[in-house]
């Protein structure tokens, strides 16, 4: 008879709504409360159900997992559907959104506004209490980086289906045999039906309608609210900044501003303004990704998020060369040079765009600090004999094509560089662009190495 009692309040911790039994306790009641419970043998044989009782829905795995997330479901939890299954379960197409606000808070973070420690712990608390009330939450697990040699994976809980598929959509597959958080370093939480209130009433100030996304790289959360899951650019940046620092970890350089570009046999790393990349469509047949993002280590280079080509491989081969991308109209930087690993690293923190510096050619949210990416590209470049490139995009006031660039792209394969078409710069207007660099990178930069220079 007790091993009857056992079962039965062990089934009553994980029912979902639908109930089996003549009681059943949320899932956390095991750790709150206590049960008298008296029962004649004949009423425990009528009553038993064996144990485990699973289904559609109902894993006691998972929800042990969502537990030690605090969240405890109310209903039914679903991990890992197909498109189809979250079609079924109500999932729709949605209207993408562009310009979601980013907040993040840690020892490093850049390109985002602030939020504090105590506003983000009052949101999570918020979102996951929402999470815990929905008759229905689904769990994707997937990784940033398509190598599971340098990936992070990524475990995603979401309030509606439609809300997971843009998810599963772009984060890299992962096996999914290991269902405990504990495999998961980064969590992402996503309450597309939490009001967009939600950062007045933590404090975040009026920011608009449709939706936030807030990161705290310190606990490896992310917190998307609102209609900010169908913002793919910022949702690709914001996983980026929160994964970097378990990628970098494990001897891998996120590089969330260059493309995986293959051309014949040769795979290639561009450097460039995300923009500039997609306006230039002769580039997109040799593009891996329809996005920036790699992680590039001493083995090869994986994509951070899902490739066009189902087939490809997780970790490409190393790079034949690097490119980087600059634009300069006054006529000093000619249109394509060879750069030491060390010229390289500089340029990479400048990203240079006519008379603009746009740091490590990224303008969304980072969280390591980018001398230390610098350094650890230089450091790339020199150990795997990697050459690198900088080309100016801008013939005067022209901007090159993607046919141009791409005529580039295969100079540096070839190391046979093309010589500048225009007129030779003086030499004052060389020393002025050498200290226009100089102001910024001694402003931003106070204590970079003397081999990372123009």
């Amino acid at each position: 008879m007790g091993s009857t009692l056992l079962n039965r309040l062990l089934a009553a911790g994980f029912q979902s709504s639908k109930p089996v039994a003549k009681w059943h306790a949320p899932a956390s009641a095991l750790a709150g409360r206590r049960y008298a419970a008296t029962a004649t043998l004949a009423d425990d044989e009528a009553e038993f159900q064996p144990f485990p009782r699973e289904g559609p829905g109902i894993s006691y795995a998972l929800n042990w997992a969502l537990a030690s997330k605090k969240i405890f479901p109310k209903g039914e939890a679903y991990c890992n559907l197909k498109d189809a299954d979250l079609v079924k379960h109500g999932a729709t197409s949605t209207e993408p959104t562009a310009g979601s606000p980013i907040f993040a808070r840690g020892s490093i973070s850049l390109g985002a506004s602030e939020i504090s420690k105590s506003q983000f712990s009052k949101l999570l608390k918020q979102v996951t209490t929402h999470l815990s009330s929905m008759p229905k939450i689904f769990v994707h697990d997937g990784a940033v980086g398509s190598s599971p040699k340098i990936d992070a994976k990524v475990r995603v809980i979401c309030d509606h289906p439609s809300a997971a598929s843009p998810l599963c959509s772009i984060l890299c597959r992962t096996p999914t045999r290991n269902i405990s958080s504990d495999a998961f370093p980064l969590t992402v939480y996503v309450a597309s039906g939490v009001s967009s209130t939600a950062w007045e009433y933590v404090g975040l100030g009026p920011q608009g309608n449709s939706g936030f996304i807030a990161a705290d790289y310190e606990r490896s959360a992310l917190i998307v609210c609102g209609k900010a899951f169908t913002d793919m650019s910022c949702l690709k940046s914001a996983l980026t900044a929160a994964a970097a620092q378990a990628i970098s970890v494990r001897n891998a350089l996120p590089l969330s501003s260059a493309w995986l570009l293959v051309h014949g046999e040769s795979v290639v790393l561009l450097i460039a303004p995300e923009k500039m990349v997609q306006n230039c469509t002769a580039l997109h047949k040799f593009l891996v990704s329809k996005g920036p993002g790699v992680a590039l280590c001493p083995d090869g280079v994986a994509t951070l998020f899902q490739s066009k080509d189902s087939q490809a491989p997780n970790l490409f081969k190393l790079p034949s060369s690097v490119v980087m991308i600059s634009a300069d109209s006054s006529g000093v930087m000619p249109s394509i040079s060879k750069l030491t690993s060390g010229q390289a690293a500089y340029h990479f923190l400048a990203g240079y765009q006519n008379g603009n510096f746009v740091p490590a050619y990224e303008s969304g949210p980072m969280s390591l600090n980018l001398v230390e990416v610098a350094k650890g590209l230089s450091s790339q470049l020199t150990n795997s004999n990697i050459p690198a490139f900088l080309v100016n995009i801008n013939e005067g006031e022209k901007q090159l094509s993607g046919v141009e660039i791409l005529k580039f792209v295969e100079e540096s394969l070839l190391e046979k560089l093309s010589s500048s078409k225009g007129k030779k710069p003086s030499k004052t207007a060389v020393d002025d662009l050498k200290a226009k660099y100089a102001n910024f990178m001694s402003g931003r930069f106070p204590d970079l190495p003397e081999d990372i220079s123009y």
